[in-house]
């Protein structure tokens, strides 16, 4: 990784900027959606920092029935996120805040050290977070990861750099799509 990190999320010690708590169910405090070339994108937030972020799947959101209730941090991810779908945007600044066990948090804060254009393997992730044989379980976190785009877990590929999944929108086109946009090379 480049020593000459930009802010945000793919510079190093990002993860000292992201909150890190426990899982806790709860409504969004705040919501707001945007257009996107990959479905519609759901923003929840706590007030202080973005807590999901959600591609559209099958035409739904989760909070579809909710009306959006937006506030400058949510306004702030939506910004950047145009940025980054219209090319002119490769870090994220947006604080986010990340509920999950610690070794999910650890595989995060891992994926947050990804650089535009980047790539790991579930295998250096698992090595990275000290457990080099829970391969099933790193990809259990990737795909719990609750900020995909702004915590780049569509980064994430097999050893042989194909795609093996992806939970966020529709899946494995979705992951492509955010690939191909970062000139990421992947085999099918």
């Amino acid at each position: 990784m480049s020593e000459n990190r930009r802010s945000g999320v793919g510079r190093r010690g990002y993860s000292r900027n992201m909150t890190t708590a426990t899982i806790e169910a709860s409504s969004p405090r705040r919501l707001a959606r945007l257009a996107s070339p990959i479905g519609r994108i759901e923003l929840t937030g706590d007030g202080t920092a973005v807590t999901s972020l959600t591609i559209e799947r099958a035409g739904h959101l989760p909070h579809e029935e909710q009306p959006e209730n937006s506030d400058d941090v949510l306004d702030r991810a939506a910004d950047e996120l145009r940025e980054y779908f219209a090319g002119t945007r490769t870090t994220f600044d947006v604080p986010v805040s990340l509920k999950g066990t610690e070794f999910q948090r650890a595989v995060w804060e891992n994926l947050a050290e990804l650089e535009f254009g980047e790539v790991t393997s579930y295998g250096e992730l698992g090595r990275a977070t000290g457990r080099a044989t829970a391969g099933r379980a790193v990809g259990g976190a990737v795909g719990a990861n609750p900020v995909p785009i702004i915590v780049p877990c569509h980064r994430v590929l097999a050893s042989d750099h194909r795609v093996t999944g992806y939970s966020g929108g529709n899946g494995i086109p979705t992951k492509v799509w955010l690939l191909d946009h970062e000139g990421i090379a992947h085999a099918s």
